[in-house]
């Protein structure tokens, strides 16, 4: 735990996977990225989608979900998803809260390992959200690129990561950048091919 000014910080896992390395580290050399991340037999390096708490002003914020628990067999197999605790268990454990006690999520995007866990799968098999009494936030201009992605990022976009938010009256579209709770704002990334935000917090008073 850290104590920034009056705000409690929490990383909380969300979960561990696997991608393309070269896909990962762009430009740089697979003999010089493979020393710190070696990959598997299909050149997938292991990631970690770690989530952000902040407990202020009287809010217990989450910003991002992780990948979420409602992968299938096939999809595990694909993106090497951990078979490790899920986010309702790693929240549990690092900060004491369960998903009805969060109250605000924060998605800085849309993109399956960032807002995978913002809904899970009900006794039939349908998503809904996993957070029961949370306002979700997500920046328009993302939320737009989601449901009309392009052919480059489509299969980043999972859209029953957002879509029951929208239907269950959850889910709060916001500007570019904005503020979630005093001192935490939420800003867009300068020169970014498209709209993604990053966290921004400030020591403050409540």
């Amino acid at each position: 735990m850290v104590q920034f000014g009056d705000y409690r910080i929490e990383v909380v896992p969300g979960g561990e996977f696997r991608l393309d390395g070269g896909a990962m580290f762009g430009v740089v050399p697979r003999a010089l990225w493979q020393r710190v991340a070696p990959p598997d037999e299909e050149n997938r390096v292991t990631l970690n989608a770690n989530c952000l708490f902040v407990e202020a002003a009287g809010e217990r914020v989450l910003v991002e979900t992780g990948m979420g628990d409602k992968w299938s067999p096939r999809q595990r197999e694909m993106y090497g998803v951990g078979p490790g605790p899920t986010l309702r268990e790693t929240l549990r454990k690092r900060t004491g809260c369960r998903p009805e006690d969060v109250s605000v999520v924060v998605n800085t995007h849309l993109h399956f390992d960032h807002a995978g866990g913002n809904t899970t799968l009900d006794s039939s098999g349908r998503p809904v959200p996993a957070f029961p009494n949370a306002r979700y936030f997500v920046s328009r201009a993302e939320y737009e690129h989601a449901e009309a992605p392009h052919e480059r990022d489509r299969a980043s976009y999972l859209p029953e990561n957002w879509r029951p938010l929208a239907e269950s009256g959850q889910l709060e579209l916001k500007e570019d950048n904005y503020e979630v709770v005093t001192g935490l704002t939420l800003e867009t990334v300068p020169g970014h091919s498209r709209t993604m935000q990053c966290v921004r917090l400030e020591r403050g008073g409540r």
